[in-house]
């Protein structure tokens, strides 16, 4: 019976993972190829502190952190402005990615991403009502907005998909997703037409942007970040067990209603995090988890951190090639991001349908 149920489950794990299964030479380079994200990681972050309208010698961004001098013009663009640009993209990569491998699993579909839990939608709607209704702009002030907005409409989310007698189904919590993105959004619009002066306020949110950050902005967000990673990883093998489907998992003891609240907490928390503090950047939380996939397989004890280590990554290098296409100005990176990810959208769509 128990042999019969393994071959069971690693059939229904094959049916939902987008890759194939991984082999056992693939099991054994695993930790050298979190080694390998994890120096490009390393790369892309001092190539973000080295590049820009000013090019600074890697050897003396060194020297900024080993033997700071507080009159060096490099040392101070390096400490004062790259440095916290550099982590905050770090930051908002690896939590969208890991919050992306979360919604794929959580509505097994590989075109899952956060925005289908409504944080997008909903954190942009708290900015605009908090601007036109008690005129805050302060971005202090403004991410935790964001980030109650974020809670708030997942929240909304998770209920709505949850109603019935089966309790949450993928399909019941993307049509929720889509309809309270769209509720929240049609709000959004609704205000901007009451308060056109806001619409240039909120550009930056639409955007998405790392620039203009300083690490007062992001130490608070931090420890929430950090949690929910950690508690992403914990769970990780239940998330395993879970992509086998409802029903083995439940006969396996797995309480897969408490699992799924978890999942969508951790879901708000990283992915809102993200957005309260860079805006709307698109398709990161899409397009990682497929790359982490195609490195280390479908098993999300490797997958969630090399989907960190990815979408840091990711979002690093999007950022310094959106320094350098339109200098001295500047591309949004959100729209970098979307033109990274538009191609791989369309062929994820087109790889679904020949797979029909």
């Amino acid at each position: 019976m128990k042999q019969t149920l393994n071959i069971t489950m690693q059939r229904s794990l094959s049916a939902t993972d987008f890759t194939n299964s991984p082999t056992l030479s693939r099991l054994s380079t695993r930790p050298l190829q979190l080694l390998l994200a994890a120096l490009l990681l390393t790369l892309a972050f001092l190539a973000s502190l080295a590049f820009g309208q000013l090019s600074i010698p890697l050897s003396r961004v060194i020297t900024a952190f080993t033997h700071y001098d507080g009159s060096n013009t490099d040392h101070l663009i390096i400490t004062t402005t790259r440095l916290a640009r550099a982590l905050t993209a770090l930051t908002v990569g690896a939590a969208l990615a890991v919050s992306g491998a979360l919604m794929q699993a959580l509505t097994r579909n590989p075109m899952a991403s956060p925005s289908i839990f409504g944080v997008n939608a909903g954190a942009l709607f708290a900015i605009v009502l908090t601007m036109t209704v008690f005129s805050i702009s302060s971005l202090q002030n403004l991410i935790w907005v964001a980030l109650i907005g974020a809670a708030v409409a997942g929240g909304m989310v998770y209920g709505l998909g949850s109603l019935g007698r089966d309790g949450l189904t993928p399909v019941k919590i993307v049509l929720a997703g889509a309809a309270i993105s769209a509720l929240f959004v049609s709000f959004t619009q609704g205000l901007l037409v009451v308060n056109q002066d806001g619409l240039d306020s909120i550009l930056f949110w639409l955007g998405g942007s790392v620039s203009g950050r300083d690490l007062s902005l992001l130490q608070p967000l931090i420890p929430y970040g950090l949690a929910a990673l950690v508690l992403s990883q914990l769970l990780s093998p239940h998330i395993n067990v879970l992509l086998s489907g409802d029903e083995i998992a439940k006969s396996l003891g797995q309480r897969t209603g408490w699992l799924k609240l978890a999942m969508g907490v951790l879901i708000v928390l990283l992915a809102g995090s993200a957005v309260a503090i860079a805006g709307n950047i698109a398709f990161v939380g899409l397009i990682v988890p497929h790359m982490a996939r195609a490195w280390v397989g479908a098993d999300y004890r490797w997958l969630l951190p090399m989907c960190a280590l990815l979408g840091a990554a990711l979002l690093l290098l999007a950022d310094l090639v959106a320094r350098f296409l339109i200098m001295p100005q500047e591309i949004p990176i959100g729209v970098m991001t979307a033109l990274l990810g538009t191609p791989f959208f369309i062929y994820l769509a087109r790889r679904g349908l020949q797979n029909a």
